[in-house]
């Protein structure tokens, strides 16, 4: 079955134009143009991806992401006519996993759109060579085949697809400086642009996520003008079946 595309924007024409677009590239369309219709979509069927305007009437689309993002991992691009770095910056922090701005070329969005599906997608969308391998560091385990995080006490820490596939790309590369242009290519791909500072928001998610003791060492620490290292020794596991 096709995966599922919600589009959720005001303005009809683009609604209209990205409908056709996604629809002759293999994908189911639902459209919304504010947040009660958006809710009821998800609600009411299963959608792989929601495709979001900032700019909306009534709730924005900020706060939907936050909300949806509180119960739910869906993939959410988002779409903001906002040209300042920091508003995208807040879209991020809210949960999206990848943003384009206003004007945009719908075959970027499409190719945004399909990396942000290959990596919710599983195994075959990780920045990592090779599956059934559980990458351990400092009692912590990194399933990539179930792309699943879990603590030194064995409990599933929640990543999103953006933040496992990072956290992936450094742990692959332990004591080895990366800088954001890498990390982006490694974990990214073809979403990745030139002036995207989204790796800054995902490192920060991480660090609190792997903060365990305020007083323990930072798994990934940053290298001034070279960009981050992750600083644990990495073992390399079989998965358990």
């Amino acid at each position: 079955m096709a995966e599922h595309l919600l589009i959720v924007d005001d303005d009809k024409e683009i609604c209209t134009l990205l409908s056709q677009f996604m629809t002759q590239h293999g994908y189911r369309i639902s459209v919304a143009h504010e947040g009660r219709t958006m809710m009821h979509a998800l609600e009411s069927a299963r959608i792989d991806l929601v495709v979001l305007d900032v700019m909306l009437p009534g709730e924005s689309g900020l706060s939907l992401c936050r909300r949806v993002r509180s119960s739910a991992t869906i993939p959410i691009v988002m779409l903001t006519a906002v040209g300042g770095e920091t508003d995208r910056i807040v879209g991020l922090e809210m949960g999206a996993d990848d943003y384009l701005p206003k004007p945009f070329n719908p075959r970027e969005l499409l190719a945004r759109v399909r990396a942000v599906l290959r990596r919710a997608g599983g195994p075959a969308g990780s920045a990592l060579n090779g599956t059934g391998r559980v990458l351990e560091f400092g009692g912590w385990r990194l399933d990539v085949t179930g792309r699943r995080l879990f603590s030194p006490a064995g409990a599933l820490v929640p990543l999103r697809t953006a933040e496992f596939d990072l956290l992936a790309a450094l742990a692959e590369r332990p004591q080895r400086v990366l800088n954001r242009d890498q990390l982006l290519d490694l974990s990214r791909g073809r979403a990745a642009t030139s002036f995207d500072r989204s790796i800054d928001v995902q490192i920060s998610r991480l660090r609190r996520k792997l903060k365990i003791d305020a007083d323990g060492p930072d798994l990934i620490r940053t290298v001034r003008g070279g960009g981050y290292v992750f600083a644990a020794t990495v073992a390399v596991a079989e998965a358990e079946a």
